[in-house]
């Protein structure tokens, strides 16, 4: 029995952005360096659960040729590995169950022999729990054309998908197992080694040659804790979504200090399209699927808030500006009071030129209270370019109000 041994399932006990790690970290290149990796026939977990396939139609001699060829391919690939040396011992007697290795064995490692069925299982049912057709992830209420992707990660599920930004807005065009944190999700301290949920961006892209091994052909740093997370008092740092070791092709189900971590070939695919500041990630314990014209109504609502804000701001009517902020306001050191004070100034600088928002992007949460995570360009008249800002909103008496304000960009 082909078993292999637990090594790779831990990681550092805390994972902080050190310079024994990260070389260079503020020297980008023109072009990303992202090293090739071996090319496949196919996508290793295709291949296996084409086996899987097989195996359940009762086609063995097909199956152990395909996970034999696979093993050979992707050698370090441990279920592959497992589902192989069942069909081998298949031939000798029947097994009462997928990952029936010898008792000396699973002496020797029985949690990792479990964290790889329940990899196993995860894989599986992504071939029947497919998000229904044309629906998307709740939290994308609206994103802008200009930005090209969006994630989303089912830590239930142990998967993450990958949307395209076109003609008619985000289509799913990929999705791949993904490791969360060993203690599993809902993030709150430094060092818990759960995996936030929330609305996050990508900060920057991390290429292999800035980091160690250890984090395989790259990493897309996360904006956690993000304003929301500092409000309720969460703390720690350095979540990413990041590759694995070399000599690993996948992690168990639950085994990161806190990170996102998929194979290095799906990663690589993730890094070489998506682009850092515009790319949304959320991540939830169970994701919810929805069609977009069920969230229409609740769409053009929001749209027409974030119009009313702009309206009171092109207007300089400062009173009805400050009615869609909450009492409990703050942006770094400055509170609702000296806001106000911020907000009279830039009415007086702006003399009556009218404030236009750019490339709108609603994103909604929802656990203690409901957030919208709300970015946009403003651009005043007579103006070319302007700051980014992003605002978080949340509700108060049943009313939507802004509780943080910031420039981004």
């Amino acid at each position: 029995m082909l078993l292999p041994v637990a090594s790779h399932a831990s990681s550092p006990r805390q994972k902080v952005v050190e310079p024994a790690r990260i070389v260079r970290a503020n020297v980008r290149p023109a072009t990303p360096a992202i090293p090739p990796l071996p090319r496949q026939a196919a996508p290793a977990e295709a291949r296996l659960l084409e086996i899987y396939r097989l195996i359940g139609q009762g086609q063995a001699r097909q199956a152990l040729d395909k996970a034999q060829a696979l093993v050979q391919d992707v050698p370090n690939f441990q279920l592959a590995q497992l589902v192989y040396g069942d069909l081998l011992l298949a031939r000798t007697h029947a097994l009462p169950a997928m990952g029936h290795a010898p008792a000396p064995l699973v002496g020797r490692a029985p949690q990792r022999l479990e964290q790889l069925r329940t990899e196993a299982s995860r894989r599986m049912a992504a071939l029947t729990e497919r998000p229904p057709a044309g629906a998307l992830p709740a939290q994308f209420i609206e994103v802008p054309s200009t930005t090209r992707h969006a994630i989303a990660v089912d830590a239930s599920r142990s998967r993450l998908y990958l949307f395209e930004n076109g003609p008619k807005g985000l289509t799913l065009v990929a999705d791949h197992y993904a490791s969360v944190g060993r203690l599993g999700t809902d993030k709150r301290a430094e060092g818990d080694q759960r995996t936030p949920l929330g609305v996050y961006y990508i900060t920057s892209r991390l290429e292999s040659s800035q980091l160690t091994d250890f984090y395989g052909v790259g990493a897309l740093p996360l904006n956690y804790p993000n304003e929301y997370d500092r409000r309720l008092g969460r703390t720690g740092s350095g979540i990413w979504l990041h590759g694995v070791p070399s000599e690993s092709y996948a992690r168990s189900p639950n085994s990161t200090d806190g990170c996102v971590a998929l194979a290095n070939p799906e990663l690589q695919t993730i890094l070489q399209r998506v682009q850092p500041r515009t790319t949304p990630v959320v991540i939830a314990q169970q994701l919810q699927w929805i069609k977009p014209d069920q969230r229409e109504p609740e769409r053009r609502a929001l749209n027409n808030l974030i119009e009313g804000w702009r309206v009171a701001r092109t207007n300089g009517d400062l009173n009805r500006l400050m009615s869609f902020y909450s009492s409990q306001f703050s942006a770094g050191n400055r509170d609702i009071t000296q806001w106000r004070q911020l907000l009279e100034r830039d009415v007086v600088q702006q003399r009556g030129r009218g404030v236009q928002l750019k490339d709108l992007a609603i994103l909604g949460w929802r656990d203690k209270g409901d957030v919208l995570v709300v970015t946009f360009g403003e651009i005043v008249e007579g103006q070319r370019t302007g700051a980014i800002k992003r605002q978080y909103w949340g509700k108060e008496g049943g009313l939507w109000k802004i509780f943080y304000e910031g420039v981004i960009g």
